[in-house]
């Protein structure tokens, strides 16, 4: 497919589905009651965010387990290299945990300034994180090209999740 059509793809994808879910996904259907407040937003916010740590939970273990079965790899990173087993695994774990990082930043300030309604965009956002890091994994063996679609997907709601707190923020809330 190619890493910009790829990406750009992911992008239309990720786009559609959030402005999809914010004008017709009734808010009551995902949980949020009117009215929430900040400290129930930011409830609301690690809640649905359980799916992103189990993935990367998914993924640290997928690790442990490897190098726990290799004897080129049991010692620990501090005294080799990984082994051509675990170098896969080892690269999507790190991405995984750098996407969690700024994907859960950019989740919890927008949870502190989303209100009512808009709150659908949260398990959304984690629904398109969740899908991208598995398309990125599926497809990282095939190289820059293979795992665009899935960084896209994974990066598209952070983007939007940062860039529209930014705004709403600027708006003041």
């Amino acid at each position: 497919m190619g890493i910009v059509r790829g990406s750009a793809l992911a992008l239309a994808i990720a786009g559609a589905t959030l402005a999809a879910a914010w004008a017709w996904l009734p808010a009551q259907s995902m949980g949020v009651a009117p009215g929430f407040d900040a400290g129930e937003r930011l409830v609301y916010a690690l809640k649905t965010a359980l799916p992103v740590f189990l993935w990367l939970a998914i993924a640290i273990r997928g690790v442990s387990g490897r190098r726990f079965t290799s004897p080129a790899d049991i010692r620990g990173s501090a005294f080799a290299p990984p082994s051509p087993e675990l170098k896969v695994p080892v690269a999507i774990l790190q991405n995984s945990l750098e996407q969690t990082v700024l994907f859960m930043g950019a989740h919890l300030i927008l949870a502190a300034v989303l209100r009512d309604g808009e709150l659908v965009l949260l398990p959304t956002m984690v629904l398109l994180y969740m899908a991208g890091r598995v398309c990125f994994a599926v497809g990282y063996a095939r190289g820059a090209s293979g795992r665009a679609f899935g960084m896209a997907l994974t990066a598209g709601p952070t983007i939007f999740g940062l860039v529209t707190a930014g705004v709403l923020m600027g708006l003041g809330r």
